[in-house]
């Protein structure tokens, strides 16, 4: 599975960014898609991850009531919807697919497909 992420920029802190992952190649299999982001000198975290059905959405504390992780059947990918921006949001955001099923979406060691990352900025 190929991913390519998209979406990433600069925003004032309150705002809004939508990022998508775009999946092309053998989709079928796939159990679920997340995202992680890795800020400056820190190790990469999960931010939100859902199944490939769309039945179960799981979220960071940190994000939880702020990011809306959803499916996008239309191209075989997920989208993060950001709301009410933090500077500490700040990170290089990378989608991720999962063939692992009953492996927690949580872990980054469940994943085995990576995109290439997109770079959020928030400005305070």
């Amino acid at each position: 599975v190929q991913l390519q992420a998209s979406g990433g920029g600069l925003v004032q802190s309150g705002g809004s960014l939508r990022l998508s992952c775009a999946a092309s190649g053998r989709t079928s299999d796939v159990f679920g898609m997340g995202w992680f982001r890795q800020a400056p000198g820190k190790e990469r975290e999960f931010v939100a991850s859902i199944t490939w059905s769309g039945t179960w959405t799981f979220y960071a504390d940190s994000v939880k009531g702020r990011f809306t992780i959803l499916r996008d059947h239309a191209n075989s990918g997920a989208y993060l919807r950001m709301n009410g921006l933090k500077s500490e949001d700040t990170a290089v955001y990378y989608c991720a697919a999962s063939h692992s099923r009953g492996e927690s979406l949580r872990f980054s060691s469940s994943y085995d497909s990576w995109g290439q990352g997109t770079l959020v900025t928030v400005s305070s």
